[in-house]
């Protein structure tokens, strides 16, 4: 069933007035604004804390026959790659349930809110996974990328061979067709390249074969950033996709809300790439 929503922010607001159906989500969209709301109020609390780099470990002296310093059972490492006009204190949270559940390298790569250009901030993500992989002696990471950080790190993986070193890649609320929300922000070349049928995701539509990353997006029927919803879906044929549907919550939500990290999780556990494609399934509720 396809979903539409309006292109305005605020017209959601108003049809909720309207009885019916649409009537009969206005306490859902309360909750969820309620919440984004709150997520917001935090996160601008938070926000100093991640504006700077976080510190690397050194990298460590490699075995003297070359080989590989993580045992093959151990999980790859994790990276987490922020939205538009944010930085790593968005995950927060999210690191800390992956830290205790297991994951024991997770480390954020903060680009800069000038940057202008998609593909520049994919080639940097690719030398910071580069470098990742030699200080971790890991073969392959797994990515999450919230909003624009997904759409950078998915141009790496089809565009510039990133396939080679992500073996999963999570995004949360991308806009992996464009999204048509705030035209006035326009004036922002990365915004543009968000705009469906920019030249970006011309070459993000384009054929890709046997792309070995396994991809799962997160979206939300309640996202009011994505217009329309479903452009937080991947649509590819030649991509490995799982899009899960996530019910009751907003954009901002998405990295920090427990029910969504277990369902990161879930997914970091147990995809890998070579499964059939799942298309549009899967669905996570949250209460």
């Amino acid at each position: 069933m396809k979903v539409t929503r309006a292109a305005l922010p605020f017209l959601p607001f108003c049809e909720r007035l309207l009885p019916g159906r649409l009537a009969g989500l206005s306490l859902a969209l309360l909750k969820a604004t309620a919440l984004e709301i709150a997520i917001l109020a935090g996160h601008l609390l938070l926000y100093p804390s991640g504006i700077t780099q976080e510190r690397r470990a050194p990298v460590p002296a490699l075995p003297a026959d070359g080989a590989a310093q993580l045992p093959t059972e151990a999980k790859p490492p994790v990276l987490l790659l922020h939205g538009f006009i944010d930085n790593r204190s968005v995950f927060v949270l999210l690191r800390r349930s992956l830290a205790q559940h297991g994951r024991q390298q997770i480390e954020s790569l903060n680009y800069s809110p000038l940057t202008c250009d998609i593909r520049a901030a994919a080639e940097r993500l690719g030398r910071h996974i580069e470098e990742l992989c030699e200080r971790t002696g890991a073969d392959r990471v797994d990515v999450v990328g919230h909003s624009l950080g997904g759409l950078i790190a998915r141009y790496y993986v089809q565009r510039l061979g990133g396939d080679t070193r992500v073996r999963t890649l999570v995004t949360l609320g991308t806009p992996h067709s464009g999204t048509r929300v705030a035209p006035f922000a326009d004036a922002h070349p990365i915004v543009r390249q968000m705009r469906p049928g920019s030249p970006v995701l011309e070459e993000l539509a384009s054929p890709a074969p046997d792309c070995r990353t396994h991809f799962v997006s997160f979206w939300s029927d309640l996202d009011h950033v994505m217009d329309p919803l479903e452009t937080a879906c991947i649509d590819h044929p030649d991509l490995t996709v799982q899009n899960v549907r996530v019910t009751g919550i907003g954009h901002l939500a998405l990295p920090v809300h427990p029910a969504v990290a277990n369902g990161i999780r879930q997914v970091l556990d147990t995809a890998h790439a070579g499964e059939p494609s799942a298309g549009h399934t899967g669905g996570l509720t949250v209460a």
